[in-house]
């Protein structure tokens, strides 16, 4: 056998060794996404408003339900029929049927602007939403004050933030 028949069989059996008879080609095959949201969008429809209360010699508490179920008073707080308060109320908008994580940012205390405060705990009607159809959600936030024996009179404020991010 001439050398360059022996190279073209010695390759030919390489070839077969490398290569099993019974292998097979396999592949799989897959797809790729990417969900886009629209982006967040939230709004304040209303203020929380404790309503107005008399202080007495007794401490008391104010509080506004988060789900809209109106004011409560404790202690020696007496309330103004007139004006009883309501929760603050925030609109959003996003990608329908996504769930949104609510998160709050509450003030230490509300402030007369004199030096005079009273404590605050706020509390959201929902921390997770669920965007309706429309592409709309809402949440109400209310809280609790507590007005000290012999509170000074004056219109006491406090500013917080509502953060709304998809889930």
């Amino acid at each position: 056998m001439d050398s360059r028949k022996f190279l073209i069989a010695s390759a030919m059996a390489l070839s077969a060794l490398a290569t099993p008879a019974n292998a097979a080609t396999n592949s799989a095959t897959t797809t790729g996404k990417a969900l886009l949201l629209l982006p967040l969008k939230i709004t304040k429809v209303t203020d929380l408003d404790f309503g107005t209360v008399v202080s007495s010699s007794t401490s008391g508490t104010v509080s506004i339900a988060a789900n809209g179920g109106g004011q409560s008073v404790t202690g020696g707080v007496t309330p103004v029929a007139s004006d009883t308060g309501s929760r603050a109320v925030f609109a959003g908008a996003g990608t329908a049927g996504q769930q949104v994580n609510i998160f709050l940012a509450p003030p230490a205390n509300l402030s007369d602007g004199k030096g005079d405060t009273v404590s605050i705990s706020m509390s959201l009607e929902a921390s997770t939403v669920t965007i309706d159809p429309t592409r709309a959600f809402s949440v109400g936030v209310g809280g609790t004050v507590t007005v000290a024996a012999n509170q000074p009179e004056g219109l006491y404020t406090g500013t917080f933030t509502v953060l709304a991010q998809y889930n």
